[in-house]
């Protein structure tokens, strides 16, 4: 920290106790503006380069802004934002609502910036539900594990470079922070992808609501509210539903991991009309 603090004239005060995969502490420039220092943990160039890249491009529209960045020292150093939508209590629509006109915001063409593609994107999250699910020795049905690998193969042969634009890639309600009257989502992944792979992060939260009616309704309010594909919406759910069920169980985060691969397993082998 003592050589970020140099480097970027800083001054480095309590780290923030809901951060995971990074170091994330408040800071303080000399003009005493307020800010927010992150280091990736562990250190990742390749990640923190996707990062910085997705940011510089958003360019405070829809994320966070960037002030700084050393990519050798995984390091941004972002403006600070007020609470997460998580911590507000707002109805389940509404939440939705927000999040994706917030990530609508950071939808642009951005090609040629090196980022990683959707089929990138679903190939990698396939291989993960493929081999997870025989190490976790099965916990959610076959079948579920099956629909979700159909729809990853039918998004990875529809991404269409010359369409794809500059998505989040992991729009939900503990990446959406307050900035005055709006939202802005932080942590991004960074990928060049047709806008629906963001709102499947949206389909996959809430799980037990998502059961308390038709489980499609939320693909075609979200298609609505965005002028996006409801199927391609769905399918990347689908995708999003069974991998976060997989990662939440085995990292034994419950009872959210339980509740997604139930969702998962309700819904497998449900299409779109």
């Amino acid at each position: 920290m003592n050589q970020l603090e140099r480097q970027w004239d800083i001054s480095v005060g309590r780290p923030f106790d809901n951060a995971t995969a990074a170091y994330v502490a408040e800071a303080t420039t000399r003009a005493g503006q307020p800010t927010v220092l992150k280091v990736l943990v562990p250190l990742s160039d390749r990640k923190a380069r996707h990062e910085i890249t997705a940011l510089r491009l958003a360019d405070g529209r829809g994320c966070v802004s960037l002030i700084r960045a050393d990519v050798e020292l995984s390091a941004l150093l972002l403006e600070r934002l007020g609470p997460p939508l998580f911590e507000l209590g707002l109805p389940i629509v509404r939440r939705h609502d927000i999040l994706s006109d917030t990530a609508a915001k950071l939808w642009r063409p951005a090609p040629g910036c090196g980022l990683p593609t959707g089929a990138d994107r679903a190939r990698q999250l396939a291989a993960f539900a493929t081999l997870t699910w025989e190490d976790l020795n099965h916990p959610c049905s076959e079948q579920a594990v099956d629909h979700a690998l159909s729809c990853a193969r039918r998004r990875a042969a529809a991404h269409d470079d010359e369409q794809a634009v500059l998505v989040h890639g992991d729009v939900h309600q503990l990446n959406a922070l307050q900035a005055g009257h709006e939202f802005k989502l932080v942590d991004p992944d960074g990928l060049l992808a047709e806008p629906e792979c963001d709102l499947g992060t949206i389909m996959r939260g809430d799980p037990v609501e998502l059961l308390q009616g038709d489980p499609r309704e939320r693909s075609w309010r979200l298609a609505q509210r965005t002028g996006l594909n409801a199927k391609a919406i769905w399918e990347w759910g689908v995708i999003e539903r069974v991998v976060s069920g997989l990662h939440c169980t085995k990292i034994d985060l419950q009872p959210l991991g339980r509740q997604t691969l139930i969702a998962a397993d309700a819904v497998a082998g449900q299409e779109m009309p």
